[in-house]
């Protein structure tokens, strides 16, 4: 079994067949308990989620309402049955009782450790084929079909920072690799979608300087201190404007 939380909410049984989840406030319930696996999560942390600063008097009964749902939902789908519980009443909350293999968020997690653990011992191929293995989890944005309060959006905050930063390492992993041509779709797309991330910009700069388009990399350095200075009227890093120095003056070593 699977839940699959990267992209649209929903469930692969072990026979494959795939259950979406509904949007709704159950749901919502159920996504927070699984991002919280291993630990109890109090019925005040899921009340402020279903409902921020306005529940209802009657929170608690809701709330527990919910959570007969979400098991009379799991049970009738064969999620789980008399050999198999998944939400435990666990005072003073609840508790989701599942793998961490049985969960496409703790498996991306590991597959970016592991990449990065690879890369740091200069094994960019075996590292590479982690991280496409994590990225590859990712069908959309997280959680996509369930309502999110502000719990749940902290918990998507950092899942897209982790994935930011595979994305990153996969350059990484790719650059060391001499595959420099390749990339440059991808960083393109990367800078649109994170403008404010230098970092990415930097990368863009440098592959197309390395394969030979010095005034497209130049142009990248424009469109960067254009933004950075509209957005928040601040000048690119000092190494990013060295980079730029070192790009227009053809440095060889930078090539």
């Amino acid at each position: 079994m699977r839940f699959n939380l990267l992209g649209q909410m929903h469930v692969v049984t072990d026979t494959g067949r795939l259950i979406p989840l509904k949007s709704s406030k159950a749901t919502q319930l159920l996504a927070l308990l699984l991002l919280r696996r291993h630990q109890v999560v109090g019925a005040g942390v899921l009340i402020e989620e279903l409902w921020a600063d306005d529940p209802p008097r009657s929170a608690m009964t809701t709330l527990q309402t919910y959570v007969y749902h979400t098991r009379r939902l799991l049970a009738q789908q064969q999620v789980t049955g008399k050999q198999r519980e998944l939400l435990l009443t666990r005072p003073p909350g609840y508790f989701a009782l599942i793998d961490d293999e049985e969960l496409d968020v703790t498996v991306f997690e590991r597959l970016i450790r592991t990449g990065s653990r690879l890369l740091e011992d200069n094994r960019p191929r075996e590292a590479l084929a982690a991280l496409n293995a994590g990225l590859d989890l990712w069908h959309g944005p997280a959680l996509s079909t369930v309502p999110c309060g502000r719990v749940l959006e902290s918990h998507i905050a950092h899942l897209e920072e982790l994935r930011i930063f595979g994305l990153q390492l996969r350059i990484e992993a790719n650059w060391r690799l001499g595959r420099i041509g390749p990339l440059i779709p991808e960083l393109r797309s990367l800078v649109v979608s994170h403008p404010l991330n230098e970092t990415l910009h930097a990368k863009l700069m440098g592959a197309l300087y390395r394969v030979g388009r010095r005034a497209e990399a130049l142009e990248s350095y424009r469109n960067l201190r254009k933004i950075l200075s509209d957005e928040l009227g601040v000048d690119p890093t000092p190494e990013i404007q060295r980079m730029h120095m070192e790009i227009l003056n053809g440095d060889p070593v930078l090539a």
